[in-house]
């Protein structure tokens, strides 16, 4: 049987065409509103003093703008035929545009996940070192790792112990130190540069932990300054700096006071530009409090530790702790609530003491979550599974491999020589 089919029915048809493209464009527009209207206030609430929780707002409102786009483009695309006007053609353009963008920012965000080089790449090369920090940067990582002391001419310098440490220097006769051994605060930036940290003690339980590191001569403690130019001669303006201070209650006379050592670190941050690329750290907390009182906009990350050779949050013990400011953990009942009081930013544990109920607990306060330090493998994909915002390691390598096992967007290598 043949149609007949009149010129009634083209009209019919077309107006039903019309009507149904109409409906889709009304559908497209009142989707797109209700994206704008939910995505507002992640963006809006995604920069706020302390910095990190931005990030993970941020992330979550770049996933849902790319679900968005993939969403409501075939919408834009169907809501206009062949014959439509010009502005047609330039809102699809401007549909697909919008796709585009949020798909070239979704990885941006979603690569926030934080590889950081523990005192730069401490199973690869020397520890706190100019050729451990150019190691980190040529493999990519998104931040340097690494604590600091100041010395007796205030310079501010990178090292590990308060104290010079005998399993990794040497003297100008080629000998080991003994312990003990002198304080860096006693100590000037000429006289440190006798002292070589290029080598593992042989022998020592140290040295047997990190069979990979190249073992090196003429290696000398460098300054933060001099670790800062290193990262501006790689041509790396993203890579970010989680710098330690070094400060004990329980030692106070190896250091300055918290607040003098942090006013010494922040003139120099200040003065090398380099504020808003730093995160400061510390088991110290008194020193985190000083930093938030003298720079709010530079976050703090809190770390913490529940171990024989360091507790700084005495858990169940009867006397208090004098590592956290005066917040205990009686009077909150959990590490994540305590740093929350504190105004911290970033919780970082010591990665055997984490949970994925604490890590959801932290989240839910609104806390960034990187422990410390992490070297296997197959600890490093159950942490990222639990949803770590980042990861302290001696061996980036690994991690980049892990990373790149999950499909997580790696940091970008930016090759150095020390």
């Amino acid at each position: 049987m043949i149609d007949i089919v009149t010129p009634g029915t083209n009209q019919n048809r077309a107006q039903r065409k019309c009507s149904q493209r109409s409906l889709a464009l009304r559908s497209a527009t009142r989707l797109l509103a209700a994206a704008a209207l939910a995505l507002t206030p992640l963006f809006a609430s995604a920069f706020d003093l302390q910095g990190h929780r931005g990030d993970l707002l941020l992330r979550r409102a770049a996933r849902l703008l790319a679900a968005a786009a993939l969403a409501l483009t075939p919408l834009f695309a169907s809501a206009f035929d062949l014959q439509g006007h010009r502005g047609d053609l330039l809102l699809r353009r401007a549909a697909r545009l919008f796709a585009a963008a949020a798909l070239a920012l979704t990885p941006l965000f979603a690569s926030a996940f934080d590889l950081q080089g523990h005192r730069g790449a401490r199973g690869l090369a020397p520890e706190n070192t100019l050729p451990a920090f150019a190691a980190a940067l040529s493999l990519g990582v998104s931040t340097l790792e690494l604590d600091t002391a100041i010395t007796k001419d205030g310079v501010v310098v990178v090292s590990h112990d308060a104290r010079l440490n005998p399993d990794i220097t040497r003297g100008t006769d080629g000998r080991w130190l003994n312990a003990s051994t002198r304080a860096v605060r006693e100590l000037t930036l000429d006289d440190l540069g006798h002292f070589d940290v290029g080598r593992i003690k042989p022998g020592s339980d140290y040295s047997r932990r990190f069979p990979d590191q190249k073992r090196m001569d003429k290696v000398y403690m460098p300054t933060l300054a001099q670790v800062f130019q290193l990262a501006r001669r790689a041509g790396n303006s993203e890579v970010r700096f989680n710098i330690e201070i070094k400060t004990s209650p329980e030692k106070p006379g190896d250091t300055l006071a918290p607040e003098d050592f942090v006013r010494g670190l922040l003139a120099l941050i200040e003065r090398e530009g380099m504020t808003s690329r730093v995160i400061i750290q510390s088991f110290d907390w008194r020193a985190l409090k000083s930093m938030q009182e003298l720079a709010p906009k530079i976050p703090t990350s809190y770390l913490s530790a529940q171990q024989r050779f360091l507790d700084n949050i005495a858990a169940g013990k009867a006397e208090r702790s004098a590592w956290t400011a005066g917040i205990q953990f009686s009077d909150h009942g959990s590490i994540p609530k305590m740093v929350k009081a504190a105004g911290g930013a970033i919780w970082s544990p010591n990665y055997p003491e984490l949970s994925a109920e604490l890590v959801k607990e932290a989240h839910a306060l609104g806390l960034q979550v990187v422990p410390w330090t992490v070297n296997k493998t197959e600890d490093m994909a159950r942490l990222i599974d639990w949803g770590v915002d980042g990861l302290i390691t001696d061996r980036p390598d690994f991690l980049r491999e892990v990373m790149a096992e999950k499909k997580l967007p790696l940091p970008k290598p930016t090759p150095v020589t020390p």
